[in-house]
C-alpha cells in the first residue's frame, strides 16, 4: 500500500513539472539542439553604383589600386554585402565547439590602401591583430566607446595586437588618418554569434542553441534597420530587433529585402 501511494506521488510530481516545462516553451527544445540560421540581404531597388574614390596620398603607392566607397556594395543580383547581423541575447548559450573559436585571433589588414575585411567581428578577449600588408606606413584609429579607443601607428609589413574586455553596443568605425579615404568596423560582441552578410549578400550563424532569441541587424549606411520585407510582407524592427524561433537544424530565413529609402542618410 505505501509503495503504490509513492508511485502516486512520483507521477503526480512528474506530470507536474512536465506541465511547468511546457508552459516556459522549453518542450519542444532539448538543451542539446542546436541550430542554423540563414538568409540573404536583398536590394529594394535599381542597383546602385559605387563611387570612384581618389587616392591623395602616397600616389606611388594607392593610385596603382582601383578604390571604390564601400559605404553600400549592392552586387549583379542584388545583394547587399557587409549587413551586420548578431544575436543580441547577452546570456546564450554557446555551443562547446565554437566556444573554442575565441582562441584564433581575428585580422583586419591595411592592404592595397584600404582595410580587409570592411566589417570585422571579434569576440571579447579574442585577440584582435592590426595588420600593414602594404609597402607604406598606416595607422589603425579604432573609435570604441565601452572600450580605451586605440590608434596604432604600423609600418609596412608590420602589426599590432589589441583586444577589448567589452562588448560595443553599435559597431566601431576605425580609419587611417593617414589615408583619410580608408574606413573600416569592428563588431565587438560577447559571444560568437555574430556575423557579416558576404558580397551575394547571404549569412549564416551556426551552433544556436534551440529556442526564442533575438537578432539585430546593422548597416553602416541605414544604421540599425528599421523596417525590413521578409517573404513580401513588410516588417516593423525596433532598432532592428527581430525576435526569432531557432529549431533544431536549418532555419532558413529566405530573402530580406532592405528599401532603397533606408540607405538615403
Amino acid at each position: 500500500m505505501v509503495r503504490l501511494f509513492r508511485a502516486a506521488l512520483h507521477g503526480i510530481a512528474f506530470r507536474g513539472a512536465a506541465a511547468l516545462l511546457v508552459a516556459g516553451g522549453v518542450s519542444g527544445a532539448r538543451a542539446d539542439d542546436w541550430g542554423t540560421i540563414t538568409g540573404r540581404f536583398v536590394y529594394g531597388g535599381s542597383k546602385p553604383a559605387a563611387a570612384d574614390i581618389k587616392a591623395d596620398k602616397d600616389v606611388e603607392v594607392c593610385g596603382k589600386h582601383k578604390l571604390l566607397s564601400e559605404e553600400l556594395v549592392v552586387g549583379d543580383g542584388g545583394g547587399i554585402a557587409n549587413v551586420v547581423v548578431f544575436v543580441r541575447d547577452k546570456d546564450v548559450k554557446v555551443h562547446p565547439d565554437l566556444a573554442k573559436s575565441k582562441d584564433t585571433p581575428v585580422t583586419l589588414d591595411n592592404k592595397d590602401c584600404r582595410f580587409e575585411p570592411h566589417v570585422a567581428v571579434v569576440q571579447t578577449g579574442q585577440s584582435f591583430v592590426l595588420k600593414n600588408s602594404d609597402t607604406i606606413g598606416h595607422n589603425s584609429n579604432v573609435a570604441t566607446i565601452k572600450n580605451s579607443p586605440s590608434n596604432s601607428l604600423i609600418p609596412a609589413g608590420g602589426d599590432s595586437k589589441i583586444s577589448f574586455s567589452s562588448e560595443e553596443a553599435i559597431p566601431a568605425q576605425v580609419t587611417c588618418n593617414i589615408h583619410p579615404w580608408m574606413k573600416a568596423w569592428i563588431v565587438v560582441r560577447p559571444n560568437p554569434y555574430a556575423t557579416v552578410s558576404k558580397a551575394d549578400g547571404s549569412f549564416e550563424i551556426k551552433g544556436l542553441p534551440a529556442g526564442e532569441l533575438e537578432l539585430q541587424l546593422w548597416h553602416e549606411k541605414a544604421g540599425y534597420i528599421g523596417e525590413i520585407k521578409v517573404g513580401g510582407r513588410a516588417e516593423k524592427t525596433a532598432k532592428g530587433r527581430k525576435k526569432v524561433t531557432v529549431k533544431a537544424g536549418d532555419n532558413a530565413m529566405g530573402d530580406i529585402t532592405l528599401d532603397a529609402s533606408l540607405f538615403k542618410k
